[in-house]
């Protein structure tokens, strides 16, 4: 690099693009000190939390220098990976009637969607769907895991693409909720319209505070201090030593969304409803064991992407397939009791 750099070399070296995936290989990983003994050394960077210099965010930091575009991302404690992440989206079972006749045609793909693999899942929903409403294919119902929805979108879908989302979202992180004892947010009365909330010991709160949170809009609401000492069950609500109970909730259709999305997905209904997802557990799986997707076979984002596109086509062409010649993809599970009963009815014959 030096070379490259040094004044008698040409210019066009250093805009090749080798050259400076390598300049910014060297920069992110080393960096230059002068030791104990005035001598200019190179050594690895160091966290900043371990005393070093610094390391670049994850979601920029090049993991090599053959593609530039993958990244390193975690799953859990246990799961690693460098590279990208891939989006499905699926039809579910839905019965066509022609003729008196209810016809159940195969769920298909009918989108996909790459990312490296720091982009957060969250982020990937309202692209996902101006990806299906760009091709007609936007469904009135969206399943999608934990990791897709926030109060944001549930509404944004609604109201820009008419979807509703069936999702489990997060719950309550109060210590009351966690505890499963007191009284979390669910236990008290917002009066929007007044600007005030009631303790489910029938007191008002004292003020109604919008703030921005993270860059989130909210409201920070108090009880005050004379109202809460005195109140006779005041350790199932707080554990404050001076104030009064704290609550923050977010703006008015935000929360309301929030609260009706954690009453449905407590309910015996939602979670029948909810059993639908699971489906694209089976694609993800089939995605793999046929067409390899866990493993990419080019560099680059653009090209890994139209390698899932393939994937996906090949996938729904083996369905239709399957489905207009009568061949059931889907493989039966014979139990154990179920195969000592077969054999001991080949003994017995």
């Amino acid at each position: 690099m030096e070379a490259v750099y040094a004044p008698f070399s040409p210019a066009w070296l250093r805009n090749l693009p080798a050259v400076q995936a390598l300049q910014v290989m060297l920069i992110q990983n080393y960096v230059r000190v002068t030791d104990h003994k005035g001598r200019e050394v190179v050594q690895r960077r160091r966290p900043l939390e371990d005393g070093g210099e610094g390391l670049p965010p994850v979601r920029v930091r090049l993991t090599s220098p053959y593609d530039t575009d993958a990244r390193w991302a975690a799953k859990g404690d246990d799961m690693f990976w460098n590279g990208y992440k891939l989006h499905v989206s699926e039809t579910c079972h839905t019965p066509a009637g022609t003729n008196g006749k209810t016809i159940v045609p195969p769920n298909l793909i009918t989108n996909v969607a790459t990312t490296d693999a720091t982009v957060p899942n969250s982020q990937m929903t309202e692209k996902i769907h101006q990806m299906l409403a760009a091709r007609r294919l936007l469904p009135g119902e969206h399943y999608l895991d934990s990791g897709y929805p926030s109060a944001e979108l549930l509404v944004d879908a609604r109201q820009r693409f008419g979807i509703a989302l069936i999702t489990p979202v997060l719950l309550d992180h109060s210590s009351q909720a966690r505890a499963a004892a007191g009284y979390n947010r669910a236990a008290f009365t917002i009066g929007w319209d007044a600007e005030q909330v009631t303790c489910p010991q029938g007191r008002a709160s004292s003020s109604w505070s919008p703030c921005a949170q993270r860059d989130t809009e909210a409201i920070v609401v108090k009880f005050s201090g004379e109202i809460c000492r005195p109140c006779p069950v005041r350790s199932l609500c707080t554990s404050a030593k001076k104030g009064g109970r704290q609550l923050t909730i977010r703006a008015r259709p935000l929360q309301q969304a929030l609260d009706q999305a954690r009453a449905d997905q407590t309910t015996k209904g939602w979670q029948d409803k909810y059993k639908l997802r699971a489906g694209v557990e089976g694609t993800i799986r089939q995605a793999v064991a046929v067409t390899g997707v866990r493993r990419a076979r080019y560099r680059g984002l653009a090209k890994v992407h139209l390698e899932h596109v393939f994937s996906a086509v090949a996938l729904n062409l083996i369905r239709l397939d399957a489905w207009w010649n009568g061949n059931p993809l889907d493989r039966t599970r014979t139990s154990h009791l179920a195969r000592l009963e077969l054999a001991e009815l080949a003994l017995a014959a």
